[in-house]
């Protein structure tokens, strides 16, 4: 699946109304961490059909950083049934992000 940019506009209805769990990774473009963690991201999106993979751009999106209390980036939020299921901040390897699917 592709990489589902996220914005306050279309929140609801590819993350809170979506059948399946939602991996949201929370970025901004000058962030070191970030461009690391874009690829094993983008991967997930490319290799799992059971789950959807969002991005928010946190410069583009106050909002929706402010209203997940996103302090640092990269945070990785995984959404199921409309509730946060689990986060984790920082730099993780693939496994990790895996495990909390």
């Amino acid at each position: 699946m592709e990489v589902l940019k996220i914005t306050k506009e279309n929140f609801e209805a590819e993350v809170l109304r979506s059948p399946m769990p939602v991996l949201i990774d929370f970025y901004a473009d000058w962030c070191g961490p970030c461009k690391m963690m874009s690829p094993i991201v983008d991967s997930i999106a490319e290799e799992r059909e059971d789950v959807r993979v969002g991005k928010v751009n946190v410069d583009e999106q106050p909002e929706l950083a402010q209203a997940f209390g996103v302090m640092s980036i990269p945070t990785l939020v995984v959404m199921k049934e409309g509730k946060v299921s689990s986060r984790v901040v920082g730099l993780r390897d693939k496994a990790t992000l895996i495990g909390m699917l």
